[in-house]
């Protein structure tokens, strides 16, 4: 069963979502401003590894807080949870670029291969996909947007060119 619960954000309102013992998915609102939540998803606010989650987003956006140790387990092909493992290595307030993050796992051709992996990521703020920029220092696509990009960035004191 797939459980979440919501959290009002400087993003809008995120619904965190769950298998009950992992965090699964941090999804930003649609485009009308409404949570992204599916039908088959059962609301549960009290399930104690979302309400883990949306206690250390909250201390991540009151600026409390810079890792994050939660349960995750984010659905992907080997190649996508390389990259997102990779991810979890870039620190708060810094960047990297998609040609070192393809370096770091071992792929350093790869850069576009990992730039689809780094947009497929799943697991939003959590798994700091916000912090690969381009190889010139440009911000580059951001699933939640770019202006959500940039909000992250600036909270963390990371800058881009």
């Amino acid at each position: 069963m797939t459980i979440y619960t919501l959290l009002d954000s400087p993003l809008g309102t995120l619904a965190l979502v769950s298998d009950g013992a992992h965090l699964t998915g941090i999804h930003f609102p649609r485009r009308d401003g409404k949570p992204h939540v599916e039908r088959a998803w059962q609301r549960d606010d009290s399930s104690p590894v979302l309400a883990q989650a949306r206690a250390q987003l909250a201390e991540y956006f009151a600026g409390r807080r810079m890792r994050f140790d939660l349960p995750l387990r984010p659905q992907g092909t080997e190649f996508q949870q390389a990259v997102w493992r990779a991810l979890l290595r870039v620190p708060f307030g810094k960047t990297s670029t998609y040609g070192a993050l393809a370096a770091a796992i071992g792929r350093p051709t790869a850069a576009r291969a990992v730039g689809a992996a780094v947009g497929a990521n799943p697991l939003a703020v959590v798994v700091p996909c916000h912090r690969i920029i381009g190889a010139d220092g440009t911000l580059t696509g951001y699933a939640g947007g770019l202006a959500r990009k940039v909000k992250l960035l600036a909270l963390e004191g990371a800058r881009a060119a």
